[in-house]
């Protein structure tokens, strides 16, 4: 596992699969899904490809009941008091058992668990069918989306010259099959900026400043930011997902569609981000920095032991993932709210520990994010606005063009 990848403490899985953990069974089955991949030590593209599944998994089995909305992919005939409950249940776990083969038959035990909560009768068995029906044909489509390739990156070499070897992360996520964009290129933002013009030098001198393990101009909480926000992955954004759904109430079939956009926003976030980062291909601050006499601009000085706040992570820099996530899921959460306020949402890191942050606007999250991994001297600014600009552009899209509220016709 790559030192930044620090998602959740493995002692929550001991909660986490024993008994429901709220009334809701969509935020229950997402905290087991996290659960079940942070015990796995998934990278966090891999990770979400599988939640996002889970989700969209559950959401057109609880529509195929009471649709209210356009599906994802499917509706499948059944009776209205089939159990939504146990058909979200049943697809989550199916999709968990069929995407994790290794994993299995501990979704079975997790499912068998929940199930048994569950009154028994026609409908909780029809629930359980809807569900595996339909986690079957959604597990089926991402069995060969590009996420399996193997990773073919090559490193900039010259002929018997050593380079780093260690293997770089996603690489092949590029060329994954997005779940709602039309391609993994449909955001591509422009070119990093030149590194001759005024911009590269402000850039560059701001997050050697700022970004620097021993620096002198970083406050205390800007070190406590950048390293609250070393967590990736789905412990960096579910938390408040799912405080965001239970604060405002949601009904079954609105939270499994509120938390199906926002992770269909965020896995889409992560290939698109990836396409971009290996399209450029362009050096993180720990390498430019060190070779700053090589960048034909005289306003950067080199720093030839220069080291970020911690270890950075192993793909190219250009945009920043932290910040496209976390402004999908942020522009989700705006858009079917109607507002960037929201009800107060705490969140705790393992990798600051003792510290809780707290929010009361969305976007004031998002900027958080993006500027924390400034002060981990991991991206420059610029990045981080391209990052936020993209991830904004997938949540709107995907808030605003997938499982739509369904016409009368549309519901018969």
């Amino acid at each position: 596992m790559l030192p930044n990848l620090r998602w959740a403490l493995p002692a929550m899985l001991l909660t986490v699969f024993a008994s429901p953990a709220s009334a809701d069974v969509i935020t229950d089955w997402n905290e087991k899904a996290v659960a079940f991949v942070t015990a796995r030590t998934m990278l966090p593209p891999q990770a979400e490809r599988v939640i996002a599944t889970v989700h969209l998994a559950m959401f057109d089995a609880v529509n195929s009941i009471d649709r209210r909305y356009l599906p994802y992919r499917l509706q499948l005939p059944t009776s209205k008091e089939t159990s939504k409950e146990a058909a979200a249940a049943a697809a989550a776990a199916t999709v968990l058992a069929t995407m994790l083969p290794n994993a299995s038959e501990e979704a079975k035990a997790a499912l068998a668990a929940y199930l048994a909560t569950m009154p028994s009768g026609a409908a909780k068995d029809e629930g359980i069918e809807l569900g595996e029906a339909v986690a079957a044909k959604l597990a089926a489509e991402r069995a060969n989306d590009g996420a399996n390739a193997a990773d073919s990156y090559r490193p900039k070499a010259k002929a018997g010259v050593y380079v780093p070897t260690p293997i770089t992360a996603s690489s092949m996520w590029p060329n994954v099959k997005p779940f709602t964009l039309t391609s993994p290129s449909q955001f591509r933002p422009q070119p990093p900026i030149p590194l001759k013009g005024k911009e590269w030098a402000v850039n560059y001198n701001e997050i050697k400043a700022l970004g620097a393990k021993n620096s002198t101009t970083r406050t205390t909480r800007q070190t406590e930011d950048g390293r609250f926000w070393l967590i990736t992955g789905p412990a960096s954004y579910y938390p408040i997902v799912r405080q965001i759904a239970v604060a405002k109430k949601m009904d079954l079939v609105d939270c499994a569609r509120f938390m199906a956009l926002a992770s269909a926003a965020v896995a889409d976030s992560y290939i698109a981000v990836f396409d971009a980062k290996y399209h450029y291909d362009f050096w993180r601050p720990v390498t430019a920095i060190r070779n700053g006499d090589i960048d034909d601009n005289s306003a950067t000085e080199r720093d030839a032991t220069w080291l970020p706040l911690d270890n950075t992570p192993m793909h190219p820099e250009y945009p920043c993932a932290h910040c496209i996530s976390s402004a999908a899921i942020a522009t989700v959460i705006e858009v079917v709210l109607g507002s960037a306020e929201i009800p107060e949402v705490t969140m705790t890191s393992q990798t600051a520990p003792g510290v809780t942050h707290r929010w009361t606007n969305i976007r004031a999250y998002t900027d958080e994010v993006s500027m924390a991994r400034i002060y981990a001297g991991f991206h420059y600014r610029f990045s981080a606005q391209v990052g936020q600009d993209m991830g904004r552009k997938i949540g709107r899209l995907v808030a605003e063009t997938v499982m739509k509220p369904a016409t009368i016709a549309d519901a018969r």
